[in-house]
């Protein structure tokens, strides 16, 4: 948790920057001193592994009932680099818990009291494997897959009660995920990995200017834009009563 002038943000995983999974007290202490220091703003580190029913509830308490609270960032997720048939399923299912399910109950805690205040900032971290789910771990590109498809409902229910919502997905970014996931990311091609600066100042950058999807790495936008819309104008040619011709069902006369 993080003070400002302008309210406090609760930044899940701080600790170790993207994909952090839990982080001790010695840690968040080391990290909020040196945030003061460099910030001068006020941190206050909130120990809890949000795999753990307890601690995920005082997260979600804190939440709901702190008026100051202005912005949560959903950071906190695992990854995995192992392909279907070499993953252990009891890690897929930690995974699911930690960048689905924790990611989801801190949204539905939140969301209510921003509403209720009527202003307030929800910014999940996703990741290009959400649109690529074939470049590493498919558990892991669908969770992600996930985060932007609930960032994206959000956008819809919530932009009109005074909340703003981002989803932001990086590349591939220099932190512990890579190497908890099994590839360290001195093992990449220096070429496609940001530094966790980079990263964050872009997203941040792309917050102040309204996006709702921030791909710090995709250098032309105008690519996404044209997907968005055609994503957009697909689902609106999802609703007929009858099977497309291609599938030579014919049609069957109503009772």
């Amino acid at each position: 948790m993080s003070d400002s002038s302008k309210g406090t943000a609760v930044v899940t995983g701080a600790s170790r920057g993207i994909g952090a999974v839990y982080a001790d007290q010695a840690r968040l202490e080391a990290v909020s001193g040196r945030l003061t220091r460099e910030t001068g703003r006020s941190v206050t580190p909130l120990p809890a592994d949000l795999s753990n029913k307890v601690d995920i509830a005082n997260v979600e308490k804190t939440l709901r009932n702190d008026p100051i609270i202005t912005m949560l960032v959903n950071n906190a997720g695992t990854a995995s680099i192992a392909p279907l048939l070499n993953a252990d399923v009891e890690k897929m299912t930690e995974m699911i818990a930690l960048n689905i399910t924790a990611l989801t109950r801190l949204t539905y805690a939140v969301a209510p009291a921003f509403v209720q205040r009527g202003t307030g900032t929800i910014i999940n971290i996703a990741s290009v494997v959400g649109l690529s789910p074939e470049t590493l771990n498919g558990v892991y590109g669908a969770s992600k897959a996930y985060v932007l498809a609930l960032s994206h409902s959000l956008q819809h229910e919530l932009a009109d009660k005074g909340l703003r919502i981002q989803a932001v997905l990086p590349g591939a970014t220099a932190t512990e995920l890579w190497a908890l996931a099994g590839l360290p990311y001195q093992n990449l091609p220096a070429s496609i990995v940001m530094s966790p600066e980079d990263m964050v100042d872009a997203a941040l950058v792309g917050l102040d200017r309204g996006e709702l999807v921030t791909i710090p790495a995709l250098h032309d936008a105008d690519e996404w834009t044209r997907f968005e819309a055609a994503r957009r104008a697909l689902s609106q040619r999802f609703g007929n009563s009858v099977p497309a011709p291609r599938y030579g069902t014919g049609v069957r006369a109503s009772a």
